[in-house]
């Protein structure tokens, strides 16, 4: 029998150690802890609980009397989130990455409940508030009535703070900040970390399917998913307009004649087994720009343009940069800050290497001439 901590990391690793005391301080013991992190996640629990000399973690096993050896917690014991193509996620920036997390919330909830004889506890009180959401929907799906949800409260002026990751047994001064923002010191013996149960209501039975109630995998919930439908890019030619969701762009005709070039080139890709996501191959540098002028020059001219326009139908390098960076602040006024990331057009690459193109996947792109 074990007992199981599946735990959200984000930038603040201090979590973790809250969790673990707080399980503690209720005589719950932990075989394992199982975290799920970014790479950014797992560098900071690296740096700050696994560090050989002064990892907070081992630190915290010591001052307690806990062998180390009790708790199984290390590198591989740390669930980074990767796109398809193996490299690990900074952050939870969108749509994609929230369900390359959600993916992995399941999974470990499914992989850890699969054992009747062990007991798992969900935390959700690290990451960010899409990380906790997504365990919490996890932990629906697949717990069961020994298994417990669960969140820790920290007394607001240790909470956060970086030197603060658990009350330790010899109690010390902290350099904190009142309501003014002046540095007052207080005594860790005022800290408190509280064991906050979360009720849940199981969805486990809905989970199961066919006559033998075998549960259903991941990937096959992943089928039910309900997510919001994707929408397109649309780049008008005829109406000298970019529409995304519910919000349309008339762009000026010059800077859209070179977005509806790189659109076209998207779609001309023949990488067809590969997935647009994080891929760059129908990028193109400066020169291969330079050699489809004619192409540029013509779509400037069916959207209203002159030939007067020497930027755009003799575009040189310096221009091309300029024209991207004009672009970009286009869209994102026009359709904001989240979605520009998609739609604006990206330099990868250093100079004089760089390439250019839209990352939005090109089944997404349409381009009505």
């Amino acid at each position: 029998m074990a007992n199981i901590l599946i735990a959200i990391a984000g930038l603040s690793p201090q979590v973790i150690t809250e969790t673990l005391y707080a399980l503690h301080q209720d005589g719950i013991r932990i075989d394992e802890i199982h975290a799920i992190a970014t790479r950014v996640g797992r560098d900071a629990i690296s740096t700050q609980l696994f560090a050989p000399d002064d990892g907070r973690y081992f630190r915290y096993l010591r001052e307690y009397g806990i062998d180390p050896k009790t708790i199984l917690f290390s590198q591989d014991t740390l669930h980074v989130l990767r796109d398809d193509k193996g490299h690990p996620l900074d952050d939870i920036t969108g749509e994609e990455e929230n369900k390359i997390l959600l993916k992995s919330c399941l999974t470990l909830a499914h992989r850890f409940t699969k054992n009747a004889k062990n007991t798992v506890y969900f935390s959700i009180a690290g990451g960010r508030k899409t990380m906790s959401a997504c365990l919490m929907v996890a932990a629906q799906m697949y717990a069961r009535p020994q298994d417990r949800i669960c969140h820790v409260l920290v007394s607001p002026e240790f909470e956060n703070h970086q030197e603060f990751y658990y009350p330790p047994v010899k109690p010390a001064l902290l350099e904190l900040r009142d309501a003014r923002g002046q540095a007052i010191f207080k005594d860790t013996s005022y800290a408190k970390v509280t064991l906050v149960p979360i009720p849940f209501i199981s969805m486990r039975a809905s989970a199961r399917e066919g006559k033998n109630g075998r549960i259903q995998t991941p990937a096959e919930l992943f089928r039910h998913l309900v997510t919001e439908k994707e929408q397109p890019l649309i780049v008008d030619l005829h109406q000298g307009k970019i529409l995304y969701k519910k919000a349309e762009l008339k762009m000026m005709p010059s800077r859209l004649a070179l977005y509806a070039f790189l659109a076209g080139q998207k779609l001309q890709c023949r990488l067809l087994s590969a997935t647009c996501r994080g891929c760059s191959s129908c990028y193109l540098d400066y020169r291969q720009i330079s050699e489809n002028q004619a192409v540029i020059t013509d779509l400037y001219r069916r959207l209203g343009g002159t030939t007067e326009n020497k930027g755009i139908c003799a575009l040189e390098k310096d221009e091309l940069r300029a024209y991207v960076s004009k672009i970009r602040k286009d869209l994102q006024k026009a359709f904001g800050a989240q979605a520009v990331e998609l739609l604006a057009v990206e330099a990868v690459g250093k100079k004089p290497d760089t390439r250019y193109g839209i990352p939005m996947e090109r089944e997404r792109i349409r381009l009505v001439e």
